[in-house]
């Protein structure tokens, strides 16, 4: 939705009080804080407008409003910039405090993961490194029904995965005959053959797919999402462990009050990583672009005991190539700015620590 410069402003001073008092805010709460030009009758008016197009809400009748998750996610693209300052203030603490050459780089992560609770005041989690070595021994498109295809793959240790996949329409009906899409996906799966065998699975990251779209025009998107695919497998099958630090702190915040979401969130965090991490270790996007924020705020989590919280993570990388994440997790009440700005200097800290040479 396209929002007028006025209701811009209105939605983040009105995010930027929640945040600061995590009260319901009124019109003249605004009016007094915020220097707005316009009466409190207009605030009333726009954050009016805002309530019915799903950017706050009441949470009683008789309260001010709130941010909603998509309110949250307007202040986020939109309305915010990451802290310049502290983001060097926690690139000198690092560069003061972690030393890689008298521990090791498990206990550096620890530390890290300490300093960065401590700072924002929520959930440090930063993954272990993880191996990337394992290879592809080979790759066989298969087709299932009419339009489907499936990926069988082979890693070099025997691992086998398979990955359900659309195929490409053919503008030319004689092509979508059974015999000819399994004579096609047999050259394609010789070409990929040829093209990807031996390859790490980290490497499948900075492949550019438009190198394969040159030689199979027709097949080029799909190519592309196949890249992608096989990129989203390189991880390894057993999850790295994470460093979890901050728990005692978030605790205090007024939205972990209620205690059957706390034991919740808290068994997640101890007793089920290996659904956490894939949350917290993922891949960008686009296989050419590098490390970058990423913030999942509240119902955009996938795993329910988050669905009350903001994620902010990033993955850190050696050799170009992600290996680890850092992410801090609090409520979605979050002081994004800081998050997002600790977030994203934590890892480029971490991607240049092991990019040094051994």
């Amino acid at each position: 939705m396209r929002l007028t410069n006025r209701q811009q402003h209105i939605l983040a001073c009105t995010i930027r009080h929640y945040i600061a008092t995590a009260e319901p805010v009124g019109s003249k709460a605004l009016a007094q804080e915020y220097n707005l030009s316009v009466s409190p009758a207009t605030i009333r008016t726009c954050m009016g407008a805002l309530e019915k197009s799903g950017f706050l809400y009441q949470p009683h009748t008789s309260a001010g409003r709130i941010p909603s998750d998509s309110g949250y996610r307007i202040y986020v693209d939109r309305l915010m910039t990451p802290s310049d300052t502290l983001g060097r203030k926690v690139e000198h603490l690092f560069a003061d405090q972690l030393k890689c050459e008298d521990a090791s780089f498990e206990a550096l992560l620890r530390d890290a993961a300490q300093i960065l609770a401590g700072i924002s005041g929520y959930i440090a989690l930063i993954t272990m490194p993880q191996n990337r070595t394992t290879r592809l021994r080979h790759l066989q498109l298969v087709q299932i029904e009419v339009g489907q295809a499936m990926l069988i793959v082979v890693t070099d240790a025997y691992e086998t995965q398979s990955i359900l996949m659309e195929l490409p329409q053919s503008e030319d009906e004689s092509l979508a005959d059974g015999s000819n899409v399994e004579r096609e996906l047999q050259i394609l799966s010789n070409f990929l053959n040829s093209k990807l065998r031996g390859r790490t699975l980290g490497e499948l990251a900075t492949l550019d797919g438009s190198e394969l779209d040159r030689e199979f025009a027709r097949y080029g998107d799909f190519l592309k999402t196949l890249l992608v695919q096989l990129n989203r497998r390189a991880q390894p099958s057993v999850p790295t462990p994470i460093m979890i630090r901050g728990l005692s702190e978030v605790l205090r915040q007024p939205e972990f009050s209620e205690l059957q979401q706390v034991q919740m969130l808290l068994h997640l965090l101890e007793e089920e990583q290996e659904q956490l991490w894939p949350v917290i270790f993922e891949l960008p996007n686009s296989l050419k672009s590098k490390s970058q924020v990423k913030v999942r705020i509240g119902s955009e989590n996938p795993l329910e005991p988050m669905r009350t919280c903001t994620l902010v993570c990033a993955t850190y990388q050696q050799d170009n190539l992600p290996v680890g994440s850092v992410g801090i997790l609090g409520p979605t009440r979050m002081i994004y700015e800081n998050a997002i700005a600790l977030v994203k200097t934590a890892a480029d800290y971490l991607t240049d620590t092991l990019s040094q040479p051994a």
